[in-house]
């Protein structure tokens, strides 16, 4: 078992799980597992949740402090910049449209929505959300009965639970600026936003302010700013590293409890659980499919013309295999840079600049899986998510994406960012667990791929920029020529 590379250890502790959760759920032992096996996996969540903090601090300090000296970067890092968020933006609307066309978690047995449903509005009222449309339950003697069983709770404590009666007071609350969300993401006292998972667009905020402002004062005053960061960094990264350690133990706690909380002892439910989740993987698996063969290509075809189509995979194969396999956009990295210089023919100036920097902030992949992975949790808890909080996971993701550390897993780190930011509870992401190791394999692709694309162009227009500047006068204004 030491051997055994860690993909596959995560991959027999959630198998063990299912497993686990089925015998539970047939012999009556769900009571048990969510007593003495569940709150392992609850450990394992506050661990990814103390961790992501400091985690995306951190990360984005680090990665826009060491871009180099302001007026180095130029027409190049504004390009490279402005053609990753391009990328990242575009990934996150795609997914937001397929999985709100397809609708995976609406494919869901009713009733085990709205059995998540009522543990939602339970878990909302103990955080003090407002839940808008929510199910009164307390009218229905059957729901009633089904919210009694979920949350063992008494009449009183539903009743405070109950939307109905939290409908009067939210339109009592006075009209707020349309920029309020502006407002919302500038803290006033950045400790107490580091005190709050739900404040993290103020602590990213925060962090790119801070990282912009390194670049512009003397080195000599910021390289032992960026030392201490990028240690603090590293620290926090092997944090990650010793928890995905443990992850098979705590992801056979989390996936038996996950499984038998929501099954309870109808061993039915279980399957219908694995249903919604296999057409969740096929929203997210056509959206990245759709990202490193139809858009990546298509960008590529518009500004490179010289690569062709089946040239560009061919090229950056060796990396794309590579990435597959490690799930680590960081691991890939030399490949990938040897890929883009060798094979596509792009500069070492340029690819040593761009390729980095889109190893840290370009998660294109990432970004996708996580607004597809949002709205379908909110789809299978009967939350229809409103335009403007799909539009804060459009900003949420963008932003978190540039945080994600490039290695495994980091993505379900950000996931709980984004959750958190819509109101959704972050341990709904054991839900989609079971599928995530595979689905991790195909977003480092993309991710990786989406480096290269934009090297490639970024590469070609410096290439055309230093052709036209190296020409004489006579050579370009040549009429008779």
């Amino acid at each position: 078992m030491k051997k055994l590379a860690l993909h596959w250890k995560i991959l027999i502790g959630m198998t063990l799980g299912i497993i686990w959760a089925l015998l539970s759920s047939s012999l009556g032992w769900s009571a048990f597992t969510i007593n003495w096996i569940d709150p392992f996996g609850t450990i394992f969540i506050n661990l990814l949740k103390l961790i992501a903090v400091p985690l995306v601090l951190f990360s984005i300090i680090g990665g826009v402090a060491n871009i180099g000296d302001p007026k180095s970067l130029g027409r190049m890092g504004g390009k490279t910049l402005f053609i990753y968020l391009l990328t990242t933006i575009m990934a996150i609307s795609l997914g937001l449209g397929l999985v709100n066309v397809i609708k995976p978690g609406k494919l869901i047995d009713e009733q085990s929505r709205i059995d998540n449903r009522i543990s939602y509005e339970i878990w909302a009222a103990s955080q003090g959300h407002e839940v808008k449309d929510g199910i009164n339950y307390l009218k229905d003697p059957e729901f009633f009965e089904r919210a009694q069983e979920i949350s063992k709770l008494t009449k009183s404590e539903l009743k405070e639970a109950s939307v109905s009666d939290k409908l009067d007071k939210a339109n009592e609350q006075k009209q707020v600026s349309p920029l309020q969300p502006l407002i919302d993401i500038v803290p006033q006292n950045f400790f107490a936003s580091l005190s709050n998972n739900g404040l993290m667009l103020q602590i990213i905020f925060f962090a790119l302010f801070f990282g912009v402002c390194l670049l512009f004062i003397p080195n000599e005053k910021s390289q032992p700013v960026l030392t201490l960061v990028d240690g603090i960094n590293e620290v926090f990264l092997k944090m990650v590293d010793l928890v995905m350690q443990a992850a098979p133990f705590f992801v056979f706690a989390l996936l038996a409890g996950v499984v038998s909380k929501m099954a309870g002892d109808d061993i039915g439910k279980v399957i219908e659980i694995f249903k919604g989740l296999s057409w969740y993987s096929l929203t997210v698996l056509l959206g990245l499919l759709l990202m490193i063969f139809v858009a990546y290509p298509a960008i590529l075809k518009l500004f490179v013309k010289k690569i062709p189509y089946l040239g560009f995979f061919k090229s950056m194969g060796p990396a794309q295999t590579l990435a597959f396999s490690t799930s680590s956009s960081a691991a890939t990295l030399p490949v990938t840079m040897e890929c883009v210089e060798q094979n596509l023919g792009a500069d070492k100036k340029v690819s040593s600049f761009v390729l980095p920097i889109g190893a840290t902030v370009n998660m294109d992949g990432t970004s996708l899986y996580q607004a597809v992975a949002v709205i379908f949790l909110a789809q299978m808890h009967m939350i229809d998510l409103t335009i403007g909080q799909q539009l804060t996971v459009v900003l949420t993701t963008t932003l978190a994406s540039i945080g994600s550390a490039a290695v495994p897993s980091a993505g379900l780190v950000m996931l709980i960012v984004v959750l958190n930011s819509v109101g959704l509870n972050p341990v709904w992401i054991a839900i989609i667990f079971p599928v995530d190791r595979i689905l991790d394999m195909f977003r480092t692709v993309v991710n990786v791929t989406g480096d290269a694309t934009v090297c490639s162009i970024i590469a070609d227009g410096e290439n055309m920029l230093n052709y036209k500047e190296t020409k004489s006068p006579t050579e370009t204004f040549d009429l008779d020529s």
